[in-house]
């Protein structure tokens, strides 16, 4: 009886925020076609984080709102592992590849400890690592529902990414010029170093359809690097609290042990079952077992799940306490320039 009434209460509870979300969808794709450098989930951030202050939304969204944001966002990663495949990826060759790696890995282990030096919570530094180096917003929600983060550090993450990665849209093609690049190290350099799959889709399109093959396959290299950076988080996570010394810290572990075995709760696990997912779809992708239609098919669907989860996490942007995070916007704009200073100087010596 009771989950009956559960199952019946569903849908008046959480049907106002699915209905917001997918309104604002819609908004976001009609836009998007007439601005295609801006992707339809920055757009769609940017539209929660309006209407949450400018007071637009009612308690009664909130539950449809987290849904989007929390579920829905879950799926979406897992099909975007479907629009990786791993030997195009391996066509780029071995030095591209290596100044993708370095540059990922490198600004994702420097930008926390740059974020403890400048005083940064470690949830937001942590997320903003993420962001900047793997694959923008969609990083950031997967990296926060694995990491000790808050929707604080959540907003404070995708703020600094919307910032940062929409004016590389118009830097990076304008430095390409100023140093010459060719269109060869263009694709190569804003795959490396862009943070939203879509600037950097920006960015090529306005270069030519070499350019964009280039960047496009460089960029779905980082993002081949979500799973295993997410992994690997956890894994230090969850080894930093089992080795703990302060007082009372063995004491502390000892009772969240024996509240497990009594509860019969498991230790979070190293991967989220969403993340196992990507990978298993990136796997499946790669075997070229799909037909082409459905291949063709599941971008646009991931675009407008991602929009719509990402709508629900901008609605925890609070512009009030942005604008007084100023030491995470700086730690954002070291972190874009620590990424884009390692892959240009890998084009220069590599490409």
């Amino acid at each position: 009886m009771v989950s009956l009434t559960v199952t019946r209460a569903w849908p008046r509870l959480h049907l106002p925020g699915i209905a917001l979300a997918a309104a604002a969808v819609a908004m976001a794709l009609v836009v998007s076609r007439f601005l295609p450098a801006l992707s339809p989930a920055i757009i769609a951030v940017t539209a929660g984080a309006a209407f949450h202050n400018l007071g637009w939304l009612h308690e009664r969204l909130r539950p449809g709102l987290q849904f989007v944001a929390k579920r829905v966002l879950r799926v979406a990663i897992v099909l975007l592992g479907l629009q990786i495949a791993l030997p195009q990826v391996l066509t780029l060759g071995a030095p591209t590849l290596l100044i993708v790696a370095a540059a990922t890995g490198l600004t994702f282990v420097l930008t926390p400890l740059l974020g403890r030096w400048l005083r940064v919570a470690p949830g937001t530094a942590l997320l903003i690592a993420a962001g900047v180096s793997i694959c923008g917003a969609s990083a950031i929600a997967a990296m926060h529902e694995s990491a000790d983060s808050d929707d604080d550090d959540v907003a404070s993450a995708l703020g600094v990414i919307t910032v940062y990665g929409t004016a590389a849209i118009v830097a990076v093609p304008l430095l390409a010029g100023w140093l010459g690049l060719t269109g060869r190290q263009l694709g190569v350099w804003a795959g490396a170093a862009v943070h939203e799959v879509a600037q950097v889709a920006a960015i090529g399109a306005a270069s030519g359809a070499a350019v964009l093959g280039v960047a496009i396959t460089a960029k779905l290299a980082r993002v081949v690097l979500l799973a295993p950076m997410v992994a690997a988080t956890t894994l230090r996570a969850q080894a930093g609290a089992a080795c703990r010394t302060p007082a009372g810290a063995s004491l502390r572990t000892e009772t969240e042990a024996a509240l497990r075995a009594r509860t019969g709760a498991r230790r979070p696990p190293i991967m989220p079952l969403f993340v196992a997912g990507f990978l298993a779809m990136v796997v499946v992708r790669s075997l070229g077992v799909l037909p082409e239609a459905l291949t063709s098919a599941v971008p646009p669907v991931t675009s407008v799940l991602l929009a719509a989860a990402l709508f629900g996490l901008g609605t925890n942007i609070d512009l009030r306490k942005l604008a007084k995070g100023g030491r995470a916007v700086l730690l954002g704009g070291i972190s874009t320039a620590l990424i884009t200073g390692i892959s240009l100087a890998g084009v220069a010596l590599l490409v």
